[in-house]
């Protein structure tokens, strides 16, 4: 008559034993289970914020740009150097050089392996802007020295960044990344050539072919005939169409590439 009663108690105590356990093994698990929910949510957000980052660039909203890379930059384990990035793209869409130049600097420290590539393109763009901005602002020694600053950073870009592999991580696959770091160079170049020979024109006490002595010397120069204005005219809209065709921002030369 006992043994009934001694196997169901024996059951009882062992489902009581199961069940501390669960719950021990549920308390020690739990910190894992949480810091895999917190990963998962960190690699969702930096999704979507990345994703409004670039939608913000596209459309030019610079200031959008940089406040939703400001959410990408907490515990970014994964790909560090993407906020201070986007963030200088931000900045630099909105003309605010120095703090482009900050993050992309920052970015450059964060970076690895071919992750540098479009960093070091984009601080050399920077540097290039603002060496025009010195230039337009009449501090050609201070142009100077962006310009080299810029010749520098292009120059110790890896040979790597000009390999098929580094294309293929390109943040802008329509923009070659080899023809962009050749072009960057060559504009370079003649904006310190330029800026130099200006330099030795105002040492030698000669005045700027761009600019005339007289302010009323362009009006004493002749019109241009209504022939010649409708000639320049169907020249500018040809060339407009040639850019809108291949698809750039017809800065060439003459002007700075905007940042990927």
């Amino acid at each position: 008559m006992t043994a009934p009663h001694t196997s169901a108690d024996a059951l009882i105590r062992g489902n009581r034993t199961r069940r501390r356990v669960r719950f021990w093994v549920a308390i020690g698990t739990l910190p894992l289970t949480i810091a895999a929910l917190v990963l998962v949510a960190k690699l969702f957000s930096m999704f979507v914020f990345a994703h409004f980052a670039i939608t913000d660039y596209v459309s030019g909203d610079g200031e959008g740009t940089v406040r939703n890379a400001g959410w990408q930059k907490p515990l970014n384990w994964f790909e560090p150097y993407k906020a201070p990035y986007n963030a200088g793209d931000g900045y630099a869409l909105s003309e605010k050089l120095p703090e482009a130049r900050a993050e992309f600097e920052d970015a450059l420290s964060l970076a690895r392996g071919l992750e540098v590539c479009a960093v070091r393109i984009n601080l050399a763009f920077v540097m290039e802007r603002q060496g025009d901005a010195a230039t337009e602002a009449g501090d050609l020694k201070g142009a100077q020295a962006f310009y080299a600053e810029a010749l520098t950073m292009n120059a110790e870009t890896p040979d790597e960044c000009q390999s098929d592999e580094a294309q293929d991580q390109s943040p802008d696959p329509n923009r070659d990344m080899s023809d962009t770091l050749e072009q960057q160079q060559k504009d370079l170049s003649e904006k310190q050539q330029q800026n130099q020979q200006q330099q030795d024109r105002q040492q030698n006490g000669e005045e700027d072919p761009q600019q005339p002595t007289d302010p009323n010397e362009e009006q004493q120069q002749d019109q241009p005939s209504q022939d010649q204005l409708d000639e320049l005219q169907q020249k500018l809209e040809e060339g407009q169409q040639e850019r809108d065709q291949r698809g750039d921002d017809g800065t060439g030369g003459g002007g700075t590439d905007k940042p990927w």
